[in-house]
Formats: C-alpha cells, sequence, structure tokens
C-alpha cells in the first residue's frame, strides 16, 4: 500500500557516514551499530509521542553537499532518532534538518527492499505522474519489532 504524506521539517541526530552509493551495505551498517551501541547518549534528546515512545528512527539520507537531494555516485547517510528540532547534538553525533517535503510512502522489510525500492522508482512514480524530488529517507517505527521499515519518497519540496 502507498500513502502520501506531507512530513514538515524534522531534526535527526545520529552517527554520518558518506560513500559510494554502490557500496552502502558496506558502510552504512557500522553507522547503525555504533549509534545503536551509543543511543543512551542521545536518549534523553529523543522526540516522543504522547504515550512516552519515541517517534521514530530514521535512516535519513542526503546528497554529499547537504542539500537533501538524491544520491549519485555518492551520498550521506545518518543512522539516527528523530528529536526536538532545538536539540544540540552531542560530541561525535550529527544533527541534521531534514526539509519539509510531500511524500510517497511505502514499507517494506530488508528482504524486498531494493524490489519495493525500484518499483516506486521505475513504475509507481511515472505511472502517478511524480518525480523524485530529493534524497529517499528510511523510518523505522521504534513499536514495528517484525523488522519493517517505511520508505520516504519526497515528490515535492513544501
Amino acid at each position: 500500500m502507498v500513502d502520501i504524506i506531507v512530513k514538515r521539517k524534522f531534526t535527526v541526530i545520529g552517527k554520518m557516514g558518506e560513500g559510494l552509493a554502490t557500496e552502502g551495505s558496506v558502510w552504512i551498517p557500522p553507522l547503525w551499530k555504533e549509534a545503536n551501541s551509543k543511543f543512551a547518549e542521545i536518549s534523553n534528546l529523543a522526540k516522543l509521542n504522547s504515550d512516552g515512545s519515541i517517534v521514530g528512527i530514521w535512516g535519513a539520507m542526503s546528497d554529499v553537499d547537504g542539500k537533501f537531494e538524491r544520491w549519485r555516485n555518492e551520498g550521506k547517510y545518518l543512522a539516527g532518532c528523530e528529536v526536538l528540532d532545538d536539540a544540540e547534538a552531542p560530541h561525535g553525533w550529527v544533527k541534521w534538518i531534514i526539509p519539509s517535503f510531500k511524500y510517497v510512502v511505502v514499507k517494506c522489510n530488508l528482504d524486498s527492499y531494493k524490489e519495493t525500492f525500484n518499483h516506486i522508482m521505475e513504475d509507481y512514480l511515472p505511472s502517478n505522474s511524480h518525480i523524485l524530488a530529493g534524497a529517499v529517507q528510511e523510518f523505522y517505527d521504534p513499536k514495528d519489532n517484525n523488522g519493517e521499515l517505511s520508505l520516504f519518497f519526497p515528490i515535492e519540496k513544501i
């Protein structure tokens, strides 16, 4: 199922890396390992839902110039947590403010990630007269324990 939502600018603090797009499977997992192992350093900054649970964990992406354009040969990736906008990143952490976009959102898991990503890019967006307006973002809902994530495909900068 595909949803279209508007998400206003939001802030993520996490562990950042940069590398070749074709080698993401090599340089991105260590970012998650470091972020997860040191999460206690930023847990007090996490944005919370009304029930006290963390709003979300993001695999945020940007072009190498930090303009949140889509990746070309290289990209930047931030493995982190959504935080309050005025939060300060502790030493060793990086803060990104991701601009407001209208997104096409679709759920997948790690096994279906590539197939889902390609389907949206090659079939769904063109057949619905959408073009990608920036870098795709990965959202992990802390309440989902079944390995699901949502891919946020920006189709319009707000």
